[in-house]
């Protein structure tokens, strides 16, 4: 209480303070700015550097007694690697074989990551969920028949979304919909700028009722664009396809529009309708191309021959966006130190780190000690709490608060978590949980262990509410297992992070496979257990999480400094943006 009081009085005082435009309760939808650039991992203000730091080093090379177990994690890490491989090349070949050439021979149009590289500067793309759509029960949806994610153009960090139309034509099935709407989510949250590449069929109609009618359905894109909009985060549409029904109104709700001749169209209801409605044949150009749209009814601003043109001109609005960047120019100096700075061990050797079960866990210390520059970490509490482990690191310079889990979420742990995720807080830290759940809730035989759980629940439910209230940036990685209450205080999807990652190995899930016997009564039947049991096995693996987009994705083990980097990035770029404070009425079209 003493603390929220004394963060409430801070708050009030201090120069950088949060302007909320609450336009729901739902925090999730909920949009955020800041009336001061300095917030957030404020040492890159030209002209400033950081606080020279001389963390002490993890020096944990692996043991001769870490053997046995860090070859059970290798085995296991080399087969979820080769379903993230066989994963991988499913999505990327998108709708099949014969829908590309339909796609590419018949209907002149580019494949959607060929529109990706002439969009962006470079390959540096962070792909969002691209195992989204996979082992549905209507089927697979190869990357949910849309790709998300985050590139640079000209520069500037944009989240994009573009439809695959050799999946299923374009169509929106309810994981389209919901992968969109992340998307979006993203851009809020961080004020990144987004890009629509729309080339859309509309909704598939036999499952209109999970598409439509809801708060969290197909009419809430419409309501993100206004929204983002109005507080200043641009939005730029490229009609690159149709666009039929509701997605007609994207590129309609985006500041600017371009559109491509004889490819793009934008109607509610095509030639067909027309027809059977009026009788009247009509071809798609007419009835809605860019020439249409471009001079007779305004609806796009760019009138673009081809899509490289297209693409162009989106490069071109991009750098009409109030952001001032940083000057890249860095001495030889800063180079050698960013160099010097890499972990001291290899990061191959998380492979072997990447639990099998929770029975296979190492020392979560080791882990850090292959994600932090120099290996170098400052622990907080190191004594108190120790079975989660809370200290200061940097990854590739940027300054992050870690709590990573080293075993059960105690009571002292809970406490020691609430303290220092506060003190995160309160420094504009952002923090970086690496999360190892306990596979099952502790069962409770005597009065002395229920006190112990109620003051336990006690601290947990303090260290939710101070991770639930931070703030600061969160990024989460699930490194092993996402059960029970555990993994909500260690900021789990329900705790709104600005990006959570799966692990292959990881497994999420309310109890671990093999672990659901607190689940159940003493005298419930066989039968109903094993039938969980296998439950559980088939949809606590990561893949099966990611497909249902519970995550923003599996990552190697080996990729996460590099994807942590990016994430760090990403969100410190909206300090950059001149113009923030002033919030507008959205732009309204013709």
């Amino acid at each position: 209480m003493y603390r929220s009081l004394v963060r409430h009085v801070y708050n009030k005082t201090r120069n950088c303070k949060p302007v909320h435009v609450h336009t729901s309760k739902d925090r999730q939808h909920s949009v955020a700015g800041w009336q001061c650039c300095s917030c957030f991992m404020s040492t890159s203000v030209k002209g400033r550097k950081s606080l020279p730091s001389a963390f002490p080093v993890l020096n944990l090379p692996l043991q001769p007694i870490h053997q046995h177990v860090y070859e059970a994690n290798l085995r296991n890490s080399t087969a979820c690697h080769k379903k993230y491989v066989e994963y991988s090349e499913k999505v990327k070949k998108g709708g099949g074989a014969n829908a590309i050439a339909r796609h590419t021979q018949r209907n002149k149009k580019l494949l959607v990551r060929e529109r990706l590289r002439l969009l962006l500067d470079n390959e540096d793309f962070l792909e969002l969920s691209p195992f989204a759509g996979l082992g549905l029960p209507y089927g697979d949806i190869p990357s949910a028949g849309c790709l998300t994610g985050i590139g640079r153009i000209n520069g500037l960090w944009c989240v994009l979304i573009a439809n695959d139309a050799t999946v299923k034509g374009g169509t929106a099935y309810p994981i389209t919909v919901k992968k969109q709407l992340r998307a979006q989510e993203v851009a809020i949250q961080n004020r990144l700028p987004c890009v629509y590449l729309v080339d859309s069929g509309g909704a598939f109609l036999p499952l209109q009722s999970e598409i439509f009618p809801d708060k969290n359905q197909g009419g809430r894109t419409f309501y993100n664009e206004a929204i983002m909009s109005a507080v200043k985060i641009p939005q730029v549409s490229v009609v690159c396809g149709s666009c039929t029904a509701g997605g007609a109104y994207i590129p309609t709700m985006a500041e600017e529009a371009v559109m491509v001749h004889r490819i793009g169209t934008i109607f509610l209801g095509g030639p067909p309708l027309v027809k059977a409605a009026t009788g009247e044949e009509v071809s798609p150009e007419d009835l809605g191309g860019a020439r249409l749209h471009a001079e007779v009814s305004g609806c796009v601003d760019y009138f673009a021959w081809e899509e490289k043109e297209a693409y162009e001109y989106t490069r071109n609005i991009i750098s009409t966006l109030n952001f001032l960047l940083p000057e890249e120019q860095e001495s030889d100096e800063i180079r050698k130190r960013k160099t010097e700075e890499e972990p001291l061990f290899s990061s191959q050797e998380l492979q072997g780190l990447a639990p099998l079960s929770y029975n296979y866990t190492l020392d979560v210390k080791l882990v850090l000690s292959r994600l932090t520059d120099g290996s170098r970490f400052q622990e907080f509490k190191a004594r108190f709490g120790t079975t989660l482990v809370t200290g200061f690191g940097k990854i590739h310079g940027h300054l992050v608060g870690i709590v990573a889990n080293n075993g059960e979420l105690s009571y002292e742990a809970a406490l020691k978590g609430c303290h220092f995720v506060q003190l995160c807080d309160q420094r504009d830290v952002p923090l970086l949980f690496l999360q190892n759940t306990v596979p099952a809730p502790a069962s409770v035989f005597s009065t002395q262990q229920a006190e112990l759980s109620s003051n336990r629940l006690k601290a947990q439910g303090s260290m939710m509410s101070a991770v639930a209230c931070a703030s600061v940036p969160k990024i989460t990685v699930v490194i092993g297992g996402c059960h029970g209450t555990d993994s909500y205080a260690m900021c789990g999807r329900a705790f709104d992070p600005n990006f959570l990652f799966l692990w292959p190995n990881a497994k999420v899930s309310i109890a671990a496979p093999n672990h659901s016997e607190c689940l159940f009564s003493p005298d419930e039947d066989k039968d109903t257990k094993e039938n969980f049991e296998t439950i559980l096995k088939e949809e606590s693996s990561a893949f099966f999480s990611s497909g249902r987009l519970w995550d923003d994705g599996v990552i190697l083990p080996q990729d996460t400094r590099q994807v942590v980097r990016d994430c760090l990035d990403i969100i410190k770029q909206q300090q950059y943006q001149l113009s923030t404070t002033k919030t507008n009425s959205p732009v309204l079209r013709i």
